[in-house]
């Protein structure tokens, strides 16, 4: 037996990438945001081949994805927000709600998910991932599509 292997690739030019931002928490939101788009640049995604929208919070991510995979325009989608851990069973909720939406959408639609929804104890905490977690949104996002665009060569045309 051969074993093959696919390189990892970063490469962005071509790519249409549809992001889903939760508003809840909005300077951590603009922080992975302006983060992630800095990331897309450099990978080579052009600006009109993005499309951001926001949404109020971290439970409407995934119905703005799903709408967005319905649509078969996009290549790979991001979801970004911050869930801040609080006093109440909230956090939980939202945390595990927003994280299952999120898998499952991909996992229906065939499309590549990056979940940069940060869940942390503290604003303080989410302030300092910001900026790491949105660039690697943009990575995680321009690798799977183009690791699924590949796979899906090895598909036999006639299924």
């Amino acid at each position: 037996m051969t074993v093959g292997t696919f390189e990892s690739n970063l490469q962005g030019e071509d790519l249409r990438i549809g992001i889903v931002q939760a508003r809840f928490n909005a300077d951590v939101g603009h922080g992975l945001l302006s983060s992630c788009l800095a990331e897309l640049k450099r990978l080579g995604v052009a600006d009109e081949d993005i499309l951001h929208v926001t949404v109020p919070g971290a439970l409407e991510v995934p119905l703005a994805l799903q709408r967005m995979a319905v649509t078969e325009q996009f290549d790979a989608l991001i979801a970004l927000g911050a869930v801040i851990r609080g006093e109440t069973y909230h956090f939980e909720l939202v945390s595990n709600e927003s994280g299952a939406g999120i898998t499952r959408i991909g996992l229906d639609y065939g499309i590549p998910i990056a979940n940069a929804i940060l869940t942390t104890e503290t604003d303080e905490q989410a302030e300092v991932r910001m900026a790491e977690k949105g660039g690697d949104a943009a990575r995680v996002a321009v690798e799977m599509a183009n690791l699924l665009m590949a796979l899906d060569e090895l598909v036999p045309e006639d299924e």
